[in-house]
C-alpha cells in the first residue's frame, strides 16, 4: 500500500506549505544565530542558552531522531543551507576544486576536528565562548563556500553534518519519488529545474537512491507528480544501489567515534576497575612518557585511539573472512554489506537520546528559551536522575539496534551472487561489529553491577544537572 504523506493535510502543511517551512527555517536561523551571539555575551555558568541549545537541541533531536524516522529533515531546515542557497544565487558560481569535490573532507573535519578534540580537551566545548566560536567559524565557512562555489557545493562536498546524514539517513522510513504515469509524457522537468542541488527526482527510483536530497521539499512545490512516501524502516538501505566508499566510513567511524568511544570512556569509565582497561593503562604509561599539558584527557584520547582501531578491525576483518567464504571480492562485500552497521548508532543512539531527555535535554532546552525569552518564571528541573531505574527501560533501543542492523545485514546478502550456503557461513563474520557492540552493552552492565562505580563521579554525574538548572528566568 503506498502512503503519500503530502496527501494528507496536516503533513502537506509540514513538509509542503513554503510560508510555514520558511517561518520554521527562519525560526531556526534566529535561534541559531542568536545561541552564537549569546555566548559570546555571556560566557558564565548563567549561560543556559548557548549550551542548550547546540548540544541539547539540534544534536539529539534534530539530528539523532529525525535521521531514524524521516531521514534528512535537520538538512531541510539547516540555518546554514537556507542563507547559503540564496548565496549560491548571487556568489561568483566557480566550480570547486577536485581536492575539495570529495566528501571525506567533511568526515575528517568532524572525525578529527570535532571528536578527537572532544576527547583530549573535554572541558573545551564547556564553555559557552568556545561552543559559540566553534560554531560561528563552521558558519563562516560554510556561507563562503555557498558564496564562492555553485550547486551547493558545500552541501554536497564538505559539510560535515551532511556527510553524516547522508549515509544514516538510509535507516529511516521516507522515500522521495515520483508517479511515474504521470511523468511519462512529462516535457518540462519542472521538478528538477527547482532543484538547487540539480538532483532529478524521477530518477530516484531508477537508481535506488535519493543521493544529495536534503527533502528540501522545492521539488514538491514545483510539481504535484513528486511525492513524499512512508516506507517499511531502512527502506533505502535495503535496495540494490552503488555504494558510496564515503557513507560507509562516515558509518564506521561515527560508530567508533560516538558509540564505542562513549562505552570505553564513559560507561566503563565509571566503573571502579576503570583504571584497569587497555586504553586506562595506555593513557598511564602516555602520560609517564610525554608531560602532557593540563587538561588534555589522556583516557579519552586512548579510549578514541582503542575505539577506531576495534570497529575497523572488526568491521574490515569480519568481511575480508566473509569475502573469502563467499568467494567475492573483498570491496565488493566490505561496501555492499557495512551499511548494516548504520543502526548501530543511529538506533542505539535513542537510548542515551530519551535517557537524557529526561536527565537533563527537556530542562535544558526549556531553561535555554526561559533565558532567551526573558521570562520571568522558575527554570525547570531535570525530570529525573540516574538513581530513577525506570529511565534505564529506554536502554532496550541497543538491543533494537542489533536486530535492526542484523535485519539490514539480512537483505543486503540479497545484493551478493554467492550460494545461500555460503552466504550463511559468511553472515557471523560480517556481524562481528554488531556482536561486539552487543556484548560491549552486556559486559558495561555486568562491570557495573559486579564492581560497582567510582563513587565520586557517580555522585558528581546525579547532581550536576541539578546544580546547574537552579535559579529563575529573569538571570
Amino acid at each position: 500500500m503506498k502512503i503519500n504523506l503530502l496527501d494528507y493535510g496536516f503533513f502537506r502543511f509540514i513538509f509542503q506549505n513554503k510560508y510555514f517551512t520558511n517561518v520554521l527555517r527562519l525560526f531556526v536561523l534566529v535561534v541559531f544565530v542568536y545561541a552564537i551571539a549569546y555566548g559570546f555575551y555571556d560566557n558564565s555558568e548563567n549561560n543556559r542558552v548557548t549550551g542548550g541549545i547546540f548540544w541539547n537541541l539540534f544534536w539529539p533531536f534534530f539530528m539523532v531522531l529525525m535521521l531514524v524516522t524521516f531521514g534528512r529533515f535537520f538538512c531541510s531546515i539547516c540555518p546554514l543551507a537556507f542563507v547559503g542557497k540564496k548565496l549560491n544565487r548571487i556568489g561568483s558560481r566557480k566550480t570547486i576544486p577536485p581536492f575539495l569535490k570529495n566528501p571525506f573532507v567533511g568526515i575528517f573535519f568532524l572525525i578529527v576536528g570535532f571528536w578527537l578534540v572532544y576527547y583530549i580537551f573535554p572541558g573545551f566545548l564547556k564553555s559557552p565562548v568556545a561552543s559559540a566560536t566553534f560554531f560561528l567559524f563552521f558558519s563562516l565557512l560554510s556561507l563562503w563556500f555557498f558564496y564562492r562555489y555553485k550547486n551547493m557545493a558545500y552541501c554536497k562536498s564538505v559539510c560535515p553534518v551532511s556527510s553524516v546524514t547522508r549515509a544514516f539517513g538510509k535507516v529511516g522510513f521516507t522515500w522521495m519519488t515520483t508517479d511515474a504515469t504521470r511523468c511519462a509524457d512529462c516535457k518540462t522537468f519542472e521538478c528538477a529545474k527547482a532543484c538547487d542541488w540539480h538532483l532529478q527526482p524521477f530518477q530516484f527510483d531508477k537508481k535506488n537512491t535519493m543521493a544529495d536530497c536534503t527533502l528540501c521539499m522545492d521539488c514538491t512545490r514545483a510539481c504535484d507528480a513528486v511525492e513524499f512516501e512512508i516506507k517499511q524502516p531502512s527502506y533505502a538501505a535495503n535496495l540494490n544501489f552503488i555504494p558510496q566508499k564515503f557513507e560507509v566510513w562516515a558509518i564506521l567511524l561515527v560508530t567508533a567515534a560516538i558509540t564505542v568511544t562513549m562505552n570505553f570512556h564513559h560507561a566503563l569509565g565509571r566503573v571502579a576497575i576503570s583504571d584497569t582497561y587497555p586504553w586506562a593503562r595506555s593513557a598511564q604509561w602516555l602520560q609517564s612518557v610525554i608531560a602532557l599539558p593540563q587538561g588534555i584527557d589522556a583516557v579519552g584520547l586512548m579510549a578514541f585511539i582503542y575505539a577506531l582501531a576495534v570497529t575497523i578491525m572488526l568491521a574490515t576483518g569480519g568481511m575480508w573472512i566473509a569475502s573469502k567464504i563467499m568467494r567475492l571480492p573483498y570491496g565488493k562485500v566490505f561496501y555492499t554489506l557495512s551499511y548494516a552497521f548504520a543502526p548501530i548508532f543511529i538506533v542505539g543512539g535513542l537510548s542515551h537520546l530519551f535517557e537524557f531527555f529526561f536527565y537533563n535535554y527537556a530542562s535544558n532546552v526549556s531553561n535555554a528559551f526561559i533565558q532567551m525569552l526573558h521570562l520571568n518564571i522558575p527554570y525547570m528541573k531535570p525530570l529525573a536522575s540516574r538513581s530513577d531505574a525506570w529511565v534505564h527501560m529506554f536502554g532496550f533501543f541497543k538491543h533494537l539496534a542489533v536486530l535492526w542492523a542484523l535485519y539490514i545485514l539480512y537483505r543486503r546478502f540479497a545484493h551478493l551472487d554467492a550460494p545461500t550456503i555460503r552466504k550463511w557461513l559468511a553472515a557471523p563474520f560480517a556481524a562481528a561489529l554488531i556482536a561486539f557492540y552487543l556484548g560491549a552493552g552486556f559486559y558495561a552492565g555486568y562491570a557495573l553491577k559486579t564492581y560497582g562505580t567510582k563513587q565520586h563521579q557517580h555522585q558528581a554525574a546525579v547532581t550536576q544537572p541539578v546544580t546547574q538548572t537552579s535559579g529563575h528566568g529573569t538571570h
